[in-house]
């Protein structure tokens, strides 16, 4: 693992060592590792999402369609039921 040397302002130390205190983190490390992490992934469904919204419809949802969706749930709906 390698190693990042990071200057904050006493107010932004403050409140990392707040969120750490707080929140369970282990170390102060553990929650920007943390930071990092969610913002990566954040950055990932955001360009998955615009992919998809660029990309052509492969079906139409229409009445049809929903309809087959509500159909293949309702046997799994019923699961349990009786008891």
């Amino acid at each position: 693992m390698s190693t990042m040397r990071v200057s904050l302002p006493t107010s932004l130390k403050s409140f990392v060592d707040e969120q750490v205190t707080h929140r369970g983190f282990a170390t102060r490390s553990a929650y920007i590792r943390a930071l990092i992490r969610h913002d990566r992934d954040r950055q990932h469904l955001r360009s998955l999402m615009f992919e998809g919204g660029t990309s052509a419809s492969s079906v139409t949802a229409d009445t049809t369609y929903f309809q087959k969706l509500r159909d293949g749930i309702a046997p799994h709906a019923r699961i349990g039921e009786g008891r």
